[in-house]
């Protein structure tokens, strides 16, 4: 068993990617080429947990960055959509509200930026004077 801070064997890296695709955790140590019960048992452990969750992490991370650089084409859907006089109102009218409510969310987020920055700064002024107080 590994133990905290330790690497993790080539066939439980092997097996921890096998997780990220498989459907089931025995179709994943099938893939692995381990028996059930062992991966079962490496879920538990704390090393091949830790690593387990930043690999999904990265997953998650790699899908986040294909959104991002999916969202100008669909800002430019959006404008299409919202200027084609053609299409029914119902879509336009959709389009443009899509549009505003992320627009406003994006003002609000930078907004929600500056005044945790903000805090921060206070927070790490006071602990500075009480350190030194």
């Amino acid at each position: 068993m590994n133990g905290h801070g330790e690497k993790l064997s080539h066939k439980q890296e092997q097996t921890i990617a096998a997780l990220l695709t498989a459907d089931t955790i025995a179709a994943a140590a099938a893939q692995g080429g381990i028996a059930e019960s062992t991966l079962r048992r490496w879920l538990k452990e704390p090393t091949f947990q830790a690593e387990y969750r930043a690999a999904r992490r990265a997953v998650v991370q790699l899908a986040v960055c294909a959104i991002q650089r999916a969202t100008c084409t669909a800002v430019e859907t959006l404008r299409h959509v919202m200027q084609d006089r053609d299409a029914p109102a119902s879509a336009r009218v959709s389009a443009a509200r899509t549009v505003i409510e992320m627009a406003l969310r994006g003002v609000e987020l930078e907004d929600m930026e500056i005044r945790i920055a903000q805090l921060e700064a206070r927070l790490t002024t006071a602990e500075a004077q009480r350190g030194t107080a």
